[in-house]
């Protein structure tokens, strides 16, 4: 057994034995809101935002970009659980920062094993055979937090799907500091119409 899965089994035992009335929440969010942003551990949305559980809809990726995956849910959101407001956060040190698509695809042609980041660069000492698949994946990487930023706002704010009625504010949270700071140009394109 897993020391890893033990853990989590008993944690989840944890929150059974204390649910409460939980299983009385709505499935749409009580807040009305959806989040975009990063599958980073250190982001915890339910704190730097001040969310319970029912609150809001909370989609994570990596880099909190605007994929189509992404889209996919956050209309969902709005269309059958009546989201009304939309919130991107992006956030320094992202892990999306330190490679581009080139550097992805030949980390997997080398192998699927975990690689290493030292001396500022991706290492892969695997030995398990990789793939070439990796080259034909868009692996939307971050060269710039404000342009990712705005790109990810002006996606979501031209998306045919997307209604214009809907506020879509563009973050970047500190994690340093755990400040969320408004960005301006990504609140610009994203204000509701």
């Amino acid at each position: 057994m897993s020391l890893i899965r033990d853990q989590v089994e008993i944690a989840n035992q944890h929150y059974r034995d204390n649910f409460g009335d939980k299983s009385q929440l709505a499935m749409p969010p009580q807040r009305r809101f959806a989040i975009l942003t990063c599958m980073d551990a250190r982001l915890d949305p339910a704190q730097f935002a001040g969310l319970v559980e029912g609150d809001a809809h909370v989609i994570r990726n990596a880099g909190g970009r605007a994929s189509d995956d992404a889209i996919r849910s956050l209309i969902i959101s709005h269309k059958l659980l009546g989201t009304c407001e939309w919130l991107v956060i992006h956030h320094t040190d992202c892990g999306m920062e330190t490679f581009d698509d080139p550097t992805m695809a030949k980390l997997l042609r080398a192998s699927l094993d975990t690689a290493h980041f030292a001396g500022g660069h991706w290492h892969d000492d695997g030995e398990s055979g990789g793939s070439n698949e990796g080259a034909f994946i868009n692996w939307l990487t971050i060269n710039n937090h404000d342009d990712a930023l705005v790109a990810d706002v002006s996606r979501l704010r031209h998306h045919p799907l997307v209604p214009p009625t809907i506020p879509i504010y563009g973050y970047l949270y500190h994690v340093n500091s755990g400040q969320l700071t408004s960005h301006a140009a990504a609140n610009n394109i994203g204000r509701a119409r």
